[in-house]
C-alpha cells in the first residue's frame, strides 16, 4: 500500500512558478513510477507529467513541455516544478504512483492518488 501527500499549490500571477511535492509512505517508494496529472474544472483529468522508478527517464504534456520539470528524490518525494504558468493552467493536480518500473503515462495504469492540491494562476 502506498499513500501519496500533495503539496506546494496555491495562487500565482501569470509568468510566475510554482513547485509541488508528493510525500510517498508505504512500500518501497523505488518499485512505483511517478506521475502528475490534473483536474480543471468542467473538464476531465488529463496527465501532465511522468517519471520512470530509477528518475532516467520523464514524459510530458506537449502543454507544459519546456515549462514543468519533474523529479524525484531517494527521501520518496516526487516534485513538479511549473515555470512560466499560465492562467490556463490553473486546476487541482494530482501526484499518482504505479507499479511499473518503466514510465507510465496512461492514467488507468496509476493504482494510487492523493488528494489533489489546488493550483491557480491569475491573468
Amino acid at each position: 500500500q502506498v499513500q501519496l501527500v500533495e503539496s506546494g499549490g496555491g495562487l500565482v500571477q501569470a509568468g510566475g512558478s510554482l513547485r509541488l511535492s508528493c510525500a510517498t509512505s508505504g512500500r518501497a517508494f523505488t518499485s512505483y513510477a511517478m506521475g502528475w496529472f490534473r483536474q480543471a474544472p468542467g473538464k476531465a483529468r488529463e496527465f501532465v507529467a511522468a517519471i520512470s522508478w530509477s528518475g532516467g527517464s520523464t514524459a510530458y504534456a506537449d502543454s507544459v513541455k519546456g515549462r514543468f520539470t519533474i523529479s524525484r528524490d531517494n527521501a520518496k518525494n516526487t516534485y513538479l516544478r511549473m515555470d512560466s504558468l499560465k492562467p490556463e493552467d490553473t486546476a487541482v493536480y494530482y501526484c499518482a504512483a504505479a507499479e511499473s518500473r518503466s514510465i507510465v503515462v496512461r492514467m488507468y495504469e496509476y493504482g494510487y492518488w492523493g488528494q489533489g492540491t489546488q493550483v491557480t494562476v491569475s491573468s
